[in-house]
């Protein structure tokens, strides 16, 4: 394991601020302090290209920029404020002033996560961290665990999905800064939320990336799709590595953070003995001993590959999870009928059972959209270990007209879907308004200055369409009406459909809380089948005692089944939810609150039947 190095702005207020930056091939370097008088000071070389330099001028607040060989000019790369957006002077953080009050917080366990993805931007009207932090209290009641925070790393302009990231240190201004993020972080803690943050260590966002400027933070050895590949193995790699290492440890220790959502590792290209994802493992490790906290690592991956996911010592990196597309698509398939793009080849009513119980479809299968064969065995893995959803800020906002499940399925399906989700062994996930049906779509948006960029993100998006037989003409991108269009208008509070709808979701989580063979599902003990004549499937969670039995009526007709008999069950089955009952919004249902191991039973169409013994 490589020994890190401290970079950018270290304020201490015994002794005033470290300034630390890696610059391998200037010959000088000075910081400038953007003070009334603006103060120039000289920082000393140091092994491995890094510059570095004390002043006791330099307080919380302070701007500051550095001047590399005595003409380059720029912020600081890995600066943690940028209160005048990303061309503009760096700011230093005190981080010893905040007044944490979760000192009796301890992360969840995984397996207890229920989580709520959110764009902080959209998921109020003012669109910040203080705003967010009213209605923590409705996601609580929710029955959500985890809050996920798409990214809120500097961003040019306001308005930006925030993968196009380009300080990943810094804290979004117009979202509220680092002081907002960690009172935000604070009200979660205080109410039982552990908060996961998405970032982004595959790319960095074209405008306001001066990383060039300073060293061979990219390499040409690989092209991602959205440009030049990060150099994590490649000359000078290891203050690259170094650089986003700090950064995961930042935001674990300075933020309180409890988890990180690791975006599109398939594009983080490393050749070299020991992984990046690896290394980043470790050194996290260390800092769990350091704090006596406990943290947790998710990967979005198009890899289907455990090996993300397996021990270290199997050969794996040891992340703690990983996402399932293939669950998102073999529902979304299903249910909407398309079938282009890359829902090719799902769609099967035989894929639904084996992605309940193996969370791929595709595990050494051949891949038609892929034309190749594609994946690895989860047999080894814990249920624990993947995340799934029916929507997701990709699966919704890469859509050309950004439409929700509720704009495509009916209002019975959506509870069906809803049962797959949250009934399933993995970790179950919510998209931001998902649980009432919000109707406002989720859009992409930005925020440039560059014509020319947005001229080409426009175009993008333009290409990114062609492969799916959507109709309509993309919104624009670049205009606030898209990002406004997008914001959450939590109308359940006055349209009584949609609340029992979020009622729906609440009760399902709270089964799923409750029970104990769903509170930590094993996925090789669930039994998964389906008859492709009534379309109707069958789960039974066998974890623990009483079982749960989840029976799924996928088709648009009424459907008389035979319930299974594990051959270990005993005793009758209890009904403690039927999702066509007036309560959630149903045509009602006459369903017996017993039934006899075995019995005939009638389910109405697009419904699901939860029983326990």
């Amino acid at each position: 394991m490589s020994i890190l190095r401290e970079i950018g702005a270290h304020y201490s207020p015994d002794s005033g601020t470290v300034f630390t930056v890696w610059a391998p091939k200037a010959k000088k370097v000075e910081v400038v302090l953007h003070k009334p008088e603006p103060i120039q000071i000289s920082l000393q070389h140091e092994a491995m290209g890094y510059w570095t330099g004390l002043s006791e001028f330099a307080t919380p607040g302070t701007r500051y920029t550095f001047v590399l060989d005595g003409e380059t000019e720029r912020p600081d790369p890995a600066s943690q404020h940028q209160p005048d957006g990303v061309h503009k002077p760096s700011a230093i953080v005190d981080h010893h002033t905040f007044t944490w009050t979760d000192k009796k917080w301890k992360n969840l366990p995984l397996h207890e996560y229920i989580i709520y993805e959110l764009h902080v931007g959209t998921f109020t009207k003012a669109g910040t961290f203080d705003a967010m932090i009213e209605h923590l209290p409705e996601l609580k009641e929710l029955g959500i665990t985890a809050i996920e925070i798409m990214p809120v790393a500097q961003f040019p302009g306001s308005r930006n999905w925030g993968y196009d990231g380009v300080f990943p240190f810094a804290v979004q201004n117009s979202y509220g800064g680092p002081e907002g993020l960690k009172k935000l972080v604070n009200a979660c803690h205080a109410q039982g939320l552990a908060v996961i943050m998405d970032v982004v260590y595959n790319h960095m966002g074209p405008e306001g990336n001066y990383l060039n400027d300073f060293g061979p933070y990219f390499t040409d050895k690989y092209k991602t799709p959205w440009g030049t590949a990060l150099n994590f193995d490649d000359n000078y790699a290891d203050p690259v590595r170094n650089f986003f290492f700090q950064n995961a440890l930042m935001w674990l220790r300075d933020y309180h953070i409890d988890a990180l959502r690791l975006d599109a590792v398939h594009a983080i290209y490393d050749m070299g003995a020991k992984h990046f994802l690896e290394e980043l493992q470790e050194h996290v490790k260390e800092l769990e001993t350091q704090l006596d906290r406990n943290f947790i690592h998710i990967a979005e991956s198009d890899l289907n590959d455990v090996r993300l996911i397996n021990p270290t010592e199997c050969g794996g990196y040891g992340l703690d999870a990983q996402w399932s597309d293939d669950f998102h698509h073999v529902v979304h398939a299903m249910f909407t009928g398309e079938q282009d793009g890359y829902y090719v080849g799902f769609g099967k009513p035989e894929q639904l059972t084996k992605v309940m119980q193996r969370a791929f479809v595709y595990d050494g299968l051949y891949s038609e959209h892929r034309h190749r064969t594609f994946g690895n065995s989860t047999e080894h893995n814990k249920a624990e270990q993947f995340v799934v959803c029916s929507q997701n800020h990709d699966q919704v906002g890469n859509r050309m007209l950004g439409e929700r499940l509720s704009e495509l399925v009916d209002f019975e399906t959506l509870k069906v879907i809803a049962g797959l989700v949250i009934l399933s062994p993995f970790q179950p996930m919510l998209f931001m308004g998902e649980e009432y049906a919000e109707q406002n779509p989720f859009l992409y948006f930005v925020s440039h200055s560059d014509k020319d960029l947005i001229e080409a993100v426009r175009k993008g998006r333009h290409d990114e369409f062609s492969a799916f037989a959507w109709q309509g003409e993309a919104p624009d991108p670049q205009s606030k009406d898209t990002f406004e269009r997008s914001k959450l208008t939590r109308s359940y509070t006055s349209n009584p459909k949609q609340n029992q709808l979020r009622e729906y979701y609440k009760r399902l989580i709270q089964i799923r809380k409750t029970t104990r063979c769903l509170a930590k599902p094993d996925k090789s003990k669930l039994i998964a089948r389906i008859d492709e004549t009534d379309q109707v499937l069958h789960l039974i969670h066998r974890a623990a005692e009483p079982y749960a039995y989840a029976l799924f009526n996928l088709s648009d007709t009424e459907q008389t089944t035979r319930l299974l008999q594990p051959d270990e069950a005993h005793g009758n089955w209890k009904t403690l939810l039927t999702s066509a009952a007036e309560e959630w919004g149903g045509s009602g249902s006459s369903q017996p609150e017993l039934l006899e191991q075995k019995a005939e039973i009638t389910l109405p169409p697009k419904s699901v039947l939860i029983l326990v013994q």
